[in-house]
């Protein structure tokens, strides 16, 4: 443990106080990572309680056993509900991904497969987007290039929770970061044939405004504005208002087109380069460390796959996690959880295997 139970304790009911101060929040920003915190805390507080309570509990029931055994039922319930609450206290201690609270930055890139794999990244994209609905949170496209068919060569957008979480949008959707296979008969195919095509995705936890944990030197940008451009290349607009920023050391590229003005393109895509380098730049020392966690498939080839959906057997397959299942039409509306909920439980039992 990062941290001992005690000091978590002490913790909570500073952060307790603090967000009681009227004052803090004129700070919206650090308010709502205070908030975070405590939220994350909130769990672990809850436990301990109840192990405490529980604890007391039984010492009392074991004395009115004593003198009256039509209390033993009561020791006995006590005496099987303690260990649980102990184990699931331990699960809550375990180091935890320091982003779970986060919002994310989500992208789909289109890959091989041409036309058919763009119609993919947009059924990627309604995927997460009615998963998103789902979860009571809020989808914002920043960016994005349309195919000829109505699909995606490439979309950027954000999903945000409503409120501060301990467990936000990435702790559920961290896993989704790779390459994503499909295998159908594609809508330009005139002899059935069924065809794989690919689409690349990838997250990332969005950058606290006032994180400080990215400084961009202005000398490293090459800034770009160009004419927002909408379905079949059409101008939304007849300003360039659209912002393409390219970070010259890492060649990393993030553009945005869907504010209204330059200004505001340029903020958001500043936030999604601040996103992207914070990831890269913890890929790198992971890396360094020789840590074991997961990274992302960074190449969109169909043989680098996490994930293969199959249309003609209506299938799912997650290839990490081994999971399976025939319920492919419900999964592509939005109905993620049970895959998720099979990628977190492997995590877990990883995290507490030591791993």
């Amino acid at each position: 443990m990062s941290q001992s139970l005690d000091s978590l304790l002490a913790e909570y009911d500073e952060l307790e106080k603090k967000l009681a101060d009227p004052s803090v929040h004129a700070d919206q920003a650090g308010a709502r990572k205070l908030g975070k915190r405590y939220a994350q805390l909130g769990p672990i507080v809850k436990t301990a309680r109840e192990i405490e309570q529980a604890k007391n509990d039984l010492e009392a029931a074991r004395e009115l056993a004593a003198e009256d055994k039509a209390f033993q039922e009561e020791v006995e319930q006590l005496e099987e509900q303690l260990p649980k609450l102990e184990e699931k206290l331990t699960e809550l201690l375990l180091p935890r991904d320091p982003h779970d609270g986060d919002d994310v930055l989500l992208e789909i890139k289109s890959g091989e497969g041409g036309e058919e794999s763009a119609l993919f990244a947009g059924d990627l994209l309604r995927m997460y987007t009615r998963y998103a609905e789902r979860q009571g949170w809020k989808v914002e496209m920043l960016d994005g290039t349309d195919s000829d068919l109505g699909g995606f060569k490439d979309v950027t957008v954000s999903i945000k929770t409503k409120s501060a979480t301990p467990d936000g949008v990435w702790s559920r959707l961290k896993w989704e970061g790779g390459v994503h296979r499909v295998q159908r008969v594609p809508v330009t195919e005139s002899q059935g044939r069924i065809h794989t095509s690919a689409a690349g995705v990838l997250v990332f936890p969005e950058a606290e405004e006032t994180s400080g944990e990215v400084e961009i030197d202005e000398k490293d940008l090459r800034v770009d504005v160009y004419r927002s451009s909408g379905k079949g290349g059409q101008s939304v607009n007849t300003t360039d208002s659209a912002v393409r920023i390219t970070h010259l050391p890492t060649g990393i590229v993030v553009s945005c087109q869907n504010e209204r003005s330059q200004l505001q393109n340029k903020a958001r895509a500043m936030m999604v380069l601040q996103s992207r380098l914070a990831a890269l730049y913890e890929e790198q020392k992971a890396q360094e460390q020789s840590d074991a966690r997961r990274t992302q498939i960074r190449t969109v080839d169909r043989s680098e796959r996490v994930r293969t959906y199959n249309f003609p057997e209506s299938r799912i397959s997650d290839h990490r996690v081994g999971y399976k299942a025939h319920n492919l039409d419900q999964v592509l509306d939005g109905d993620l959880d049970a895959v998720v909920d099979a990628l977190a439980a492997a995590d877990r039992a990883e995290r507490l295997a030591g791993g």
